[in-house]
């Protein structure tokens, strides 16, 4: 009797674990609560009976506890115990396998997505060195020398700081970085307003060209329109050491040049004409 009310004690903890979630049995078997039998049959002579033998059927651990069962209430003689504790371990092993996959796919998603923004990147850098369509024509294994072209008609800017020496010569070299920073940040979206390529800056000096790499009909016209605004907008500015606004001398030129990627350790965009 002791044995029946624990293990209907223990039927009905499990019932309310079911319902609590804490186990994970199928709706079905919540549903039905039998189980299967299987052993054998014998007839008894002395008793004049026919005597069952047999051990309950169960798949894993959960359905064993489910039925108020434990181990120690299998046969110990055939294969029943062993084969519940196995699959249990099989399914924890799976699950745990499982769960050690989706978090290597995660940590791979994480590592792609990490891959591809420095990839981004990485682009960036190069096409302010070299112009998109060229850096592509690099990839795919094509030599520097033939990226190199004739162009019959481009039109390039130079610009330069008015009086720039001597206003180098009253204020500190940080004082100088930070306001040629701040004059190219002004004209770099310039060029992307325009549509021009920024070839390379060299001190005070910005150099730009229309025309080339992209050959464009217009090319006078969008440099043009760039220079004009140049002069205008580089009036935001002013002189660290006096406060006067800046100047700056722009000169246009349209011709036939050569151009293309000069340079392996530091291959750069150049034109030659």
């Amino acid at each position: 009797m002791a044995t029946t009310a624990a293990a209907f004690q223990n039927r009905q903890r499990i019932n309310g674990d079911v319902h609590g979630g804490t186990l994970a049995i199928d709706e079905d078997e919540v549903a039905d609560k039998s189980f299967g039998i299987k052993g054998q049959m014998m007839y008894m002579e002395e008793w004049k009976l026919i005597l069952f033998l047999g051990t309950p059927v169960m798949k894993d651990l959960n359905s064993l506890i489910y039925a108020g069962l434990f181990i120690n209430d299998l046969s110990m003689h055939d294969f029943s115990r062993d084969m519940i504790l196995a699959g249990t371990q099989q399914s924890v092993e799976l699950n745990l396998a499982l769960e050690q996959e989706q978090q290597k796919s995660k940590k791979l998603e994480e590592s792609m997505k990490k891959l591809d923004d420095e990839m981004r990147r990485t682009d960036e850098l190069l096409y302010q060195m070299i112009p998109k369509q060229v850096a592509q024509r690099l990839r795919k294994g094509e030599n520097p020398v033939d990226t190199c072209e004739t162009f019959e008609s481009v039109t390039i800017l130079f610009s330069d700081v008015v009086t720039f020496t001597e206003i180098c010569s009253r204020i500190t070299p940080m004082e100088v970085v930070s306001m040629l920073n701040a004059m190219y940040s002004i004209f770099d979206k310039l060029t992307e307003k325009h549509n021009v390529y920024k070839v390379e800056t060299i001190g005070d000096a910005y150099m730009v060209v229309a025309g080339a790499p992209e050959r464009q009909a217009n090319h006078g016209e969008l440099v043009c329109n760039m220079a004009l605004d140049m002069v205008e907008a580089i009036t935001e500015l002013t002189d660290p050491s006096t406060g006067n606004h800046l100047r700056i001398r722009v000169g246009v030129h349209t011709g036939m040049v050569v151009a293309g990627v000069v340079g392996l350790k530091m291959p750069r965009y150049c034109l030659f004409g």
